[in-house]
Formats: C-alpha cells, sequence, structure tokens
C-alpha cells in the first residue's frame, strides 16, 4: 500500500478508508484509486489486512467431511451468507480425522477468526483439545453438539426427524429394519439408531438394526456391498429397510437393482427403502428416495446469525444453548 501510494500520489489514508469501505470517500477521490488499482494491478492481500485489525473478518468453517453431499451443501449456505454479510470465510474439512480437526482450528486460530462455525466429529472429536479452543475463540457448533464445548449449537432433532419417518413406514406396510454401519463415522448416527429403537419399541415392534462392517466415509460401496450380501443370502428380515442416511440407501438401492429386486410401492415392488437427509440428488435416483429433510437453510442460517450476534456485541453467552430444528418427510417412488 505504501507503494502504491507513493506511484498514485493518493495518501495512504486516503487508500485505507477505501479498501476498508469504498463509499467512504468521495466519489472523484474513488474514481481516481480505481484508476491507479487498474493502471498499477493491485490487489489488496485482504488477510494482511484482516491481521492488522483488532477484530477480523475472517469465519472460519470446519466441517467433518466435505465430498459429503451434506456437509457440502451446508457449507455452500454457509460461505455465501457469510460473504453477503461481509465477512471471509474460510473453509476447512477434518477428512473425519480427529487430529486434523484439531488441526483445522489451530491454523485458524493463526489467523484470528472473528469467530468459527463447526461441525463437529462428534465422539470421536478430542473433546479437551475442542474445549480449549472454544474457550479462547467465540464457536458455534452445527449439525453435531458436544457436551460442554461453544457457545451455541444448531442442528436437527434427530429423535423427531427418525421417529417420523419409522412412524411413516410402519403406517404404510411392514415395520422397517434399521441397515448401518456399525463403526459409522457420521456424528449423528448412534443418535438415529437410538430413535429407531424407542419408536419401534413405542409402536409395539421389536427393532431390527441391521449393522454391517464398514469404515471411513465411502457410504455408498459399503452400502452395495453388504446389501448385496444381505439380500444373495435372503437374510433381510422384513421387506421395508430405513438406511441411516441417503447415502447408505443409494448403495442400497444399487445392490436391490443388481439382485433383481424391484424397489417402491404397488404392484411387482419386492422391497421398500427410505433414508435420512435429503441429499441434492436423493430425487434422482432410481426410483427416486423417499426420505426425511433436514432443513439446511435454518441450521446454516441460525448458526450464522447467532455467530454475527456475539461478534458484533463482543459477549458471549455465559451458558450454551442448543437449537434443534424439526425434519420433513419427503415422500417419493422408493417407499
Amino acid at each position: 500500500m505504501e507503494e502504491l501510494a507513493s506511484v498514485s500520489g493518493i495518501s495512504r489514508p486516503t487508500l485505507s478508508k477505501f479498501f476498508n469501505d469504498p463509499r467512504s470517500v468521495r466519489k472523484t477521490t474513488r474514481a481516481r484509486i480505481e484508476e491507479a488499482l487498474e493502471r498499477y494491478d493491485y490487489t489488496p492481500n485482504v488477510y494482511a489486512i484482516n491481521q492488522n485489525r483488532q477484530l477480523t473478518r475472517n469465519i472460519g468453517i470446519v466441517v467433518p467431511f466435505l465430498a459429503d453431499p451434506f456437509f457440502a451443501e451446508v457449507a455452500r449456505n454457509l460461505e455465501l451468507l457469510c460473504s453477503g454479510a461481509g465477512f471471509n470465510p474460510i473453509l476447512l474439512s477434518s477428512h473425519g480425522d480427529p487430529d486434523r480437526e484439531i488441526a483445522n482450528l489451530e491454523s485458524l486460530r493463526g489467523i484470528r477468526p472473528a469467530g468459527v462455525l463447526l461441525a463437529p466429529l462428534g465422539r470421536r472429536s478430542h473433546r479437551d483439545d475442542l474445549e480449549a479452543f472454544c474457550t479462547e475463540v467465540t464457536t458455534v457448533l452445527f449439525d453435531c453438539d458436544v457436551e460442554g464445548v461453544g457457545d451455541a449449537m444448531f442442528g436437527t432433532d434427530h429423535m423427531q426427524s427418525t421417529g417420523l419417518m419409522v412412524e411413516y413406514l410402519c403406517r404404510t406396510g411392514e415395520a422397517p429394519a434399521l441397515f448401518e454401519m456399525a463403526n459409522a463415522p457420521n456424528p449423528n448416527a448412534n443418535k438415529r439408531r437410538s430413535a429407531y429403537e424407542q419408536t419401534m419399541r413405542r409402536l409395539g415392534h421389536e427393532p431390527l438394526v441391521l449393522s454391517v462392517d464398514g469404515t471411513g466415509w465411502a457410504f455408498e460401496e459399503i452400502a452395495h456391498r453388504q446389501a448385496g450380501r444381505l439380500i444373495a443370502a435372503r437374510s433381510l428380515p422384513t421387506n421395508t429397510v430405513f438406511c441411516s442416511n441417503d447415502r447408505l440407501a443409494i448403495g442400497f438401492l444399487s445392490a436391490a437393482y443388481e439382485k433383481g429386486l424391484r424397489v417402491g410401492v404397488g404392484d411387482g415392488c419386492a422391497i421398500r427403502v427410505a433414508g435420512h437427509d435429503d441429499h441434492p440428488f436423493s430425487r434422482f435416483t432410481c426410483p427416486s428416495l423417499t426420505t426425511v429433510s433436514q432443513d439446511y437453510d435454518k441450521i446454516a442460517g441460525n448458526s450464522l446469525d447467532r455467530l454475527l450476534d456475539m461478534i458484533a456485541s463482543g459477549e458471549r453467552p455465559g451458558t450454551k444453548a442448543s437449537t434443534l430444528f424439526e425434519a420433513s418427510l419427503v415422500l417419493r417412488r422408493s417407499a
């Protein structure tokens, strides 16, 4: 900026004022600065500028696995909302690794973010390290909660969302078996299993849990392999399967097709398959997937709004508040 001021004849304080808010300088001055920017091909380093401020305009966004469609959709919404609010979103993925999750937070600490939006790995997270970071940096959790960590949390009411699907499936046909990964990396998998079991018992049915082997985030591949094995062995205890998430359901649909089972409702259909999440491509499966839709907009919007409120006020709550939103049933052709 010193060099630009020297060659353009515009004072550094005026340049600094312009870069903070272009509307804060006169139109004629703004025109001169814009001409100088084009002539000398100058672009300010927003991160360097932020480092010189007492409060930066950087907001960190950390998700467990960015390739997962649910987290990709929420992260997309958060990026746009952050930018629209005048902040610089810095998006990082933990790739399902608790060590990387902490490394991501430490890298954010180094650029002094105004705040952080964190979707933690949950039970696999290093809780003490998370707590230490969140004590220092204003942090809002989303999707998954870690008790006693962060200033606020926004997510889905998995008892309501899972119960909604189980009730529908029981009402319209055979009671469903739950198809899940035994060591699922999804932080909410255990909550969904518990909700499934409680709802089944409340409705007078014995829970039927199909926990299959598999590790990592390759849900479709694992479900395709394990569902194919169960179908070939005729080991399915019911003709209705509720998959713990949509990605498992997509793998299950593929396996059913390969084994000659027609999925859906009505004459000629051998099995019903449903999922959870309403991933962006669940409507394009064959048949289209009946699922439960989490409210992406509310989770993302409320998480950021709460963070911005704390940033603007400079105050953090004495106690953490958790807000859970209800999901909605999305009826398609698979169940």
